[in-house]
Parts: structure tokens; C-alpha cells; sequence
């Protein structure tokens, strides 16, 4: 069958004109075969329910590639478990709201909340208030897709989102309709500052909500349209802080339909940063239909499209599921920022627009910038480019690069300044759609903002002492801060030299040996110092201290990605090796005070948290590469489930799962700069990338083998334990004997 444009359009009048469910089980059926014609439905493999219980704090709802919108159910009350608004052990949902966080550690968004219900309203005390009952029984998802049955309303709901729309259907028990939308419903860090709401027309309202959380100053505008008009429409207010002071304004809104046959209402509604009229733009320009099948099969596609660019045979049914789960969440941040037309909210607060190049935000560059982000100079270049965009715009406005900025505001969380990374890998790979003399300004004056964070100490002392303070260390994590600047440090001076300014470059190699002035012979661990130079006393590499970031001595001690030859060379090679094994054998004790942080331990090795995710690797540099293969096997089997709580920390916006996708194709970048990959165990027998230049690179593996003893690209075997990005890009067969 030929899916021309011209059948969907028929496809379209047909369900306007017949309304009843045989049209919509027809056009579902016959949109699906025209996905399922071209290829794999790769998208039917992705459970988003991974991760919903113990630690992950990940939504199940729907979501396009890097979409702006997440639409997803909430089960109304705050907590940590609850960061991503949904906790798999709850029965409870008060709402559906279109943008959320992909398993931060800090809970925020929330925002544009429907929920539609029948009377009696089922009712319980704030911070729940309206909510609903449900089973997972009744409840189904996949990429770009959630359905639940509401028990309390006998309501079945349905959700799927264009990159800038959410659609939602509502099927109802009676022909009558009635929707709350809570504008005032704010959980965790995010408090409503003001909202508004209004009639455009008897089918549409739009309005916005403004707060302040995580993100600051925080503006979300949207448009809505109803399949059915508003027979009836009643605001109730509620009280909101607004610029200090108590303001009434509107808090839910009641709004019914009268339906026909079918007893469907669809809605959808659109976001913007930038204004009403951004809104409305993307109302019309992405979701102009209320064909809520269209929708679900064109992301669908799109899921599909983008799913396969990696393209894994063999392996069991949960290893596929987890697999393309993984490689699902690595594209749900960072998220597109800007109006169809490219308009979009700065870090100034004004509205500025990409030509070009599409603006994004929600960057958790502490994590992502590790295997995430390099994963995208294989997968999706030309996405990085956008990004790298985003940074030297935000740059622009802000006067530094993006440490943890979302919806157009700096969060200021994490440290470092890991923009640096992102921008010199993706240029020493040659992805050039930036300004690279721009970007390299940017991250030169990143670099150098003295009243930051303990920059200006780090360039005097050559590290971060830990008794100082200034405007934004009230974390300190001084000994962290000096190990990130130096890394990042280094990969300014990669950029530098590759473009041949050898007195930034000659800069910023000398401070990349600052990390040096952290270890303590004595103790051989890297260890927080004073402002006289003096180690700090009474140090125990076991304990989570406040200098170092969510982490301990253990876990920091690896955090040398450019220099590890450097490290080994310091401590000396036995030394090395002894406390690399001693990283994974040495246990906490019994009772031990681990923090909420420290998840998936082997040994001393946390791998819920980021500053481990390279240390198995490390076994390839003391030539005993078998370790570092029954450990990466050992972790992808242990630590990764098809089940609700199969992650074992937060997903951080992609970086858990982008770990587990480069390890499932065999190769890991320790030094996430400049292309180097070590190589690990694959996970299939065969998997084949489907390079953006058209070139396929494919890894072959004989999985009834535990290890292997020799590794051949393109039938030449490969003398080390690395390949390199000109490799993979170079198209060929990677196969490990």
C-alpha cells in the first residue's frame, strides 16, 4: 500500500464525517501498516515504564524526539520518588501535564495540567485535592504513547504529542464532558507566580502559567482546542504569590461538552516560551487537525525513524526492550526551546530568534556530557550543531556558557562548566555548523569568570581550597570543582590547538594539570586542601564529605578522563591497579550511611551516579581488558531491567541510558573529547549504526563467548584496547573474536 498524503487526508475526512469508533479502529489500523511497511516498529519495543519505582524519577507519558512537550500523568503529591511527577508504586492521578523532567534529581514543571472527570468529584486533602484512582492493570505505553483507564470516572485517557503539541483523548462512560484544568498546581520546587486564562472561541481557550522553581522566572503560554465546543465555562481563583506580594488569580477552571455517539473529546494544546501568539502559531502549524490517530502515527514515525538509526539483531526480548528503552531516553532531553518560526525566550528574559538552526534547552551537562553527547556526534549531528547554537546564543545573553539551563533560565546546579566538552568534541569531529571562533570565546570566558564557583581561586592556588566560599559555592564540593575545571580545561586547549591559537591552548594545558594538586601521596586519593595548601585532616576516602560532589574519594579518584596515563604515572602502576580492583571489591560496611546517590554498587563502583560510569573501563590501560569486560557485562545485565524499577539511579536526562547504549555496541569514551572510544563487550551478535553520512558501521560479536582476545575493524585486528570516532564514520565491520 502507497501511504501518499493524499490517502491521509481521505483518511482525515473519513473520521470527521463518520465519528464512531469503527472509523478510528479503521484509520488506526491502516496508519499503522503504512508505519509498520517501512521498517521495524522499533518504537513498539520502548517501555517507558522502566525506571517509573525506585530510583529513576522518569515519566511514562508521551513524548516526540527532543520534543518541547512531555505529556504525562501526575499522581499529584510531592517527593523525592515523585520528581518526575509519577511514582510506579501510586494509584493516584490528579492530572496530565505537559512538561516534564527525565529523572532529575530536583523536581520542577508540571505545568498545564488537565484532568477530566464525572460527578462526583473524588476529592482528598491538599497537596492531592481532585484526583483519580487507577490500575496499572489498565494501563499501556510506548514511545510517543500512554493510555490509562481512570477508575474513579470510568474515563479512558490517551495521550500523544507532536514536538510543540500534546493531544490527549478522552473517552467518556455518557455523552456530557466536563475537564479541569488546574493552572495553580504546582509540586516539589516549582510555586505558581501567576497564571491567566481565556475564550479565544467556543472551541479554544489559551492562557499561560508563570513560577518560579528550579527554573527561574519560569513562563509557559498555551493554546487549546476542543474537538466539541464549551457549553460551559467557570474559574475559580486561588491564591498565588506574585513579585512578593498575595494575588488572586485563576486556579482551575471547569469547562463541558456535549458529545456526540462516540463519546470522545480530543484536546490539544500547545506550548510556547515566547508568548500567546507563539502558541497559536504552533497550534496551527503542527497540530491544525483534531485527528488524535494522525498524530500518534506520525510520531510514531518519527520515534521509529530515529530509534533505527541503531539497528540491534538478536539478543532476548528484554536486552531488545531495554536496549531501545535506553536509546528512547537519551532523546527526551536536552528539548527543543523555540516556536515553529524559530522565536524563542533568552536567557535574558526577551524573546530573540534562531535562523538557522533550532534553539534548545534543558541541558544537564554534568551528566550528558560524558556519553551522552558524544553519542549524538554518531547518531545525530546534526542535532549537536542546534545545540552547540543554543550554547553560544545562551552565552551571548547570559555572558557564560549553560551549566543546567531549562526553559530559558540558568538552574545553576552541578558544577563545572561541561559546555566546554560538548562544543571541543563535536569540532575535533569535525561537526562544524557553528561559529567555532564564537564558541571558542564563549568557552574562554567561561573559563574565566573569577567570582564564579571558585574559579578565580582555582586560577590563583591551582585548585579549589575548601574553607573559601563566594556568591555560588554555597555547596562547595571544592575538590570536585578542581577536577571537573581541569578536565574541561583540557578540552579548551584541544579546540585551541586544533585551530591553531597556541597561546589559549598553552593557557589551558598548564591549568589542566591542575588536577594534580589534588592528590596526596600519602593517602594516594585526591583530597580537598585549604587555602594554605594543607590536605584535610582526619580524611577518610569512605566518607561522602562536603567537598566532594554527591560523591566520595572512591568515586572522584577516576575523575581524570584526559590523563589517565597521567594518574597511573602518579601513583605509580601497581598502586593503580591495586586500588582500581579494591574500587570494585571494597564494600561499604553493613551499616553504612550511603547517600540517596549512591545506587548500584559493586564495591566502592556507584553506578546510579555519574562520576563512575568510565571507571571499568580503566582495565584496558593496565592491559587486563577481560575485567573491564565482566564488569561492563555484569552492569548491563544487573543494573538494567525491563521492569518498573530496572534503573538503578536517576537517568539524569539521558546519561544512565547513553552509558548503556555505547557499552551495548562495545565501545565507551572514557575522555569524552576528541573521539577516542575504549572498547568494551557488546550486547547482540550484530548491531549496525546508520551513520547521518549515510555509511553503515557494524558490530559483530560471538555471544557464546565470555571474553574476547582479539578485535578486527574491517578484518585487520585492532593492536590496543581503542578505535576512534574516523573509524565508526568511516563505515565498516567492528567484529570481536
Amino acid at each position: 500500500m502507497e501511504c501518499a498524503p493524499h490517502f491521509f487526508v481521505h483518511l482525515l475526512h473519513i473520521r470527521i464525517t463518520m465519528k464512531n469508533r469503527i472509523a478510528t479502529i479503521i484509520i488506526t489500523a491502516l496508519l499503522c501498516a503504512c508505519s509498520a511497511q517501512k521498517g521495524e516498529d522499533y518504537a513498539s519495543l520502548v517501555n517507558p515504564l522502566i525506571g517509573t519505582d525506585y530510583k529513576g524519577n522518569v515519566y511514562p507519558g508521551a513524548q516526540a524526539p527532543f520534543g518541547m512537550v512531555q505529556l504525562s500523568p501526575d499522581n499529584g503529591l510531592p517527593g523525592w520518588d515523585r520528581i518526575a511527577g509519577y511514582f510506579y508504586p501510586d494509584s493516584t492521578i490528579a492530572g496530565f501535564s505537559h512538561t516534564h523532567l527525565s529523572g532529575t534529581g530536583a523536581g520542577d514543571l508540571y505545568d498545564i495540567s488537565f484532568l477530566p472527570v464525572t460527578y462526583p468529584l473524588r476529592k482528598a486533602d491538599e497537596p492531592l485535592g481532585i484526583h483519580s484512582m487507577f490500575s496499572h492493570e489498565h494501563e499501556e505505553c510506548e514511545a510517543g504513547y500512554y493510555r490509562v483507564h481512570l477508575d474513579s470516572y470510568g474515563i479512558d485517557v490517551e495521550l500523544t504529542a507532536t514536538e510543540r503539541c500534546g493531544v490527549q483523548r478522552y473517552t467518556y462512560p455518557t455523552d456530557t464532558a466536563t475537564v479541569l484544568l488546574n493552572l495553580a498546581k504546582a509540586m516539589n520546587w516549582d510555586m505558581t507566580t501567576d497564571t491567566h486564562i481565556a475564550m479565544a472561541d467556543s472551541f479554544t481557550i489559551e492562557g499561560y502559567r508563570h513560577s518560579n522553581g528550579w527554573a527561574r522566572g519560569q513562563e509557559v503560554y498555551f493554546r487549546t482546542r476542543f474537538s466539541h465546543p464549551i457549553t460551559h465555562f467557570k474559574c475559580k481563583h486561588t491564591m498565588v504569590i506574585c513579585n512578593g506580594n498575595v494575588c488572586m488569580k485563576p486556579g482551575i477552571i471547569e469547562m463541558k461538552f456535549a458529545l456526540g455517539r462516540d463519546r470522545q473529546l480530543t484536546v490539544v494544546t500547545a506550548l510556547s516560551g515566547t508568548g500567546a501568539e507563539g502558541a497559536e502559531k504552533n497550534l496551527t502549524t503542527e497540530a491544525p487537525h483534531n485527528n488524535f490517530d494522525l498524530y500518534r502515527a506520525q510520531t510514531r514515525d518519527n520515534w521509529n525513524r530515529e530509534l533505527g538509526k541503531i539497528d540491534a539483531k538478536g539478543g532476548t526480548h528484554d536486552e531488545r526492550v531495554c536496549f531501545y528503552t535506553a536509546l528512547y531516553r537519551t532523546m527526551l532531553a536536552p528539548t527543543l526551546y523555540c516556536d515553529v518560526d524559530g522565536t524563542y525566550r533568552g536567557a535574558d528574559g526577551k524573546n530573540h530568534k534562531a535562523d538557522g538552526w533550532q534553539n534548545h534547552s534543558t541541558f544537564s551537562l554534568w551528566d550528558t556530557f560524558r556519553a551522552t553527547h558524544p553519542l549524538y556526534t554518531l547518531t545525530t549531528p546534526e542535532r549537536l550543531d542546534d545545540m552547540i547554537n543554543s550554547f553560544i546564543a545562551f552565552y551571548e545573553q547570559h555572558g557564560r556558557l549553560p551549566v543546567w539551563n531549562m526553559w530559558g533560565s540558568e538552574t545553576d546546579m552541578m558544577i563545572g562548566y561541561h559546555s566546554v566538552p560538548v562544543i571541543a568534541d563535536a569540532y575535533l569531529k569535525g561537526i562544524d555548523g557553528f561559529d567555532a571562533q564564537k564558541a571558542l570565546e564563549a568557552c574562554v570566558a567561561t573559563a574565566n569568570c573569577d567570582e564564579y564557583r571558585g574559579i578565580g581561586f582555582y586560577k590563583k592556588n591551582g585548585y579549589v581550597p575548601y574553607d573559601v566560599t563566594d556568591p555560588y559555592n554555597a555547596d562547595n564540593w571544592a575538590m570536585s570543582r578542581t577536577l571537573e575545571y581541569a578536565y574541561d580545561d583540557y578540552c579548551i586547549a584541544r579546540m585551541a590547538e586544533a585551530m591553531g591559537n597556541d597561546s589559549i591552548a598553552n593557557v589551558f594545558y598548564r591549568r589542566a594539570e591542575n588536577w594534580r594538586n589534588q592528590y596526596n601521596p600519602n593517602t594516594t586519593f585526591m583530597q580537598p586542601r585549604d587555602s594554605k595548601g594543607a590536605f584535610q585532616p582526619q580524611f577518610n576516602p569512605d566518607e561522602y564529605t562536603a567537598h566532594i560532589c554527591e560523591s566520595n574519594a572512591w568515586h572522584y579518584m577516576w575523575s581524570v578522563q584526559h590523563d589517565i596515563d597521567g594518574l597511573m604515572d602518579l601513583m605509580g602502576k601497581s598502586c593503580f591497579e591495586h586500588k582500581l580492583d579494591s574500587m570494585f571489591t571494597y564494600s561499604p560496611a553493613e551499616n553504612a550511611d550511603l547517600p540517596i546517590f549512591s545506587t548500584g554498587m559493586i564495591g566502592q563502583y556507584a553506578h546510579g551516579n555519574e562520576p563512575s560510569h568510565h571507571v571499568a573501563y580503566l582495565f584496558n590501560r593496565i592491559g587486563k581488558p577481560q575485567k573491564t569486560q565482566e564488569y561492563v557485562a555484569q552492569i548491563m545485565k544487573e543494573m538494567y531491567r525491563n521492569s518498573p524499577d530496572g534503573i538503578c539511579g536517576n537517568e539524569d536526562c539521558g546519561q544512565m541510558s547513553a552509558w548503556y547504549v555505547m557499552s551495548a555496541m562495545g565501545f565507551y569514551p572514557v575522555n569524552p573529547c576528541g573521539g577516542e572510544y575504549e572498547l568494551g563487550v557488546p550486547l547482540f551478535p550484530e548491531m549496525t549504526i546508520h551513520l547521518a553520512n549515510g555509511k553503515d558501521f557494524t558490530i559483530k560479536a560471538n555471544k557464546t563467548e565470555k571474553h574476547y582476545n582479539g578485535v578486527t575493524l574491517n578484518g585487520k585486528a585492532i593492536e590496543g584496547t581503542t578505535i576512534h570516532h574516523r573509524d565508526i564514520t568511516a563505515g565498516g565491520v567492528l567484529e570481536f573474536k
